[in-house]
């Protein structure tokens, strides 16, 4: 395709040193740099990469109409996000059109879990885009607790705190390792899930994985608070091993 090229930059899950060469690279010459954001907050994405991106590029910051206002069964939600994810990609694609390359941040991997795969839907039949891989938020917190996550024959199962809590219970009594993302204002949904599936004991949480405030906790040991949005279960497998 003739243009620019669009570009899925994964930062990882919060270090910038955990960045890889090609994102370090595309960050440093970027003209224009695009980032998901809520209403009236700089962006986690675009925190990571303070000091990096130069000067003269200039920001698009994609700010979401709705996060945790409305339920997700509610029509409103996805018909709000659908337009703005129409909205955002039209823009990248206007400035591709021009000639002009963008650099959209994602946190963690683009693939995995994340906003930037719904503008990649939209574009990549329509304009150049490509994703540069990243290490996950998910590595990043197990790495955090300092012990393997899988041994031998473990089977490693990913859920999300936003299931139903029957749901979540019985795929974990299902597995050998575990990681829980979206946790936020579910946290008390997944600490009855864990208990009912007997892993509350194992479970470790880790808030802002491998960034600043970092936080690695046993979940049975963890304040009452609220918990951070960042915030990532772990529950170790114990298989096979010499």
């Amino acid at each position: 395709m003739s243009g620019g090229k669009i570009y899925g930059v994964g930062l990882g899950p919060g270090d910038p040193d955990l960045m890889s060469v090609r994102a370090d690279r595309l960050l440093r010459n970027a003209r224009h740099v695009a980032f998901f954001r809520k209403p009236g907050r700089s962006g986690q994405a675009r925190k990571i990469v303070n000091g990096m991106i130069p000067d003269s590029a200039v920001e698009f910051p994609m700010e979401y109409p709705v996060t945790t206002e409305i339920p997700l069964d509610d029509p409103r939600y996805n018909e709000l996000l659908s337009a703005f994810y129409k909205d955002c990609a039209g823009h990248l694609k206007a400035l591709s059109d021009q000639g002009e390359d963008v650099v959209v941040l994602c946190e963690g991997d683009p693939f995995f879990y994340g906003s930037f795969m719904h503008l990649y839907s939209r574009l990549r039949d329509q304009a150049d885009v490509e994703v540069v891989p990243a290490i996950t938020g998910m590595s990043g917190a197990w790495t955090a607790t300092g012990n393997p996550i899988t041994w031998g024959d473990d089977v490693l199962t990913v859920l999300v705190g936003t299931l139903p809590e029957e749901d979540l219970a019985i795929r974990m009594a299902q597995t050998d390792a575990l990681v829980v993302m979206k946790i936020g204002r579910n946290i008390d949904k997944v600490k009855r899930a864990l208990k009912t599936a007997g892993l509350y004991d194992r479970a470790w949480i880790v808030e802002f994985a491998q960034m600043p405030n970092q936080v690695v906790t046993k979940l049975s040991e963890a304040c009452e608070k609220v918990t951070p949005y960042f915030s990532i279960i772990i529950v170790h497998g114990q298989g096979r091993r010499p």
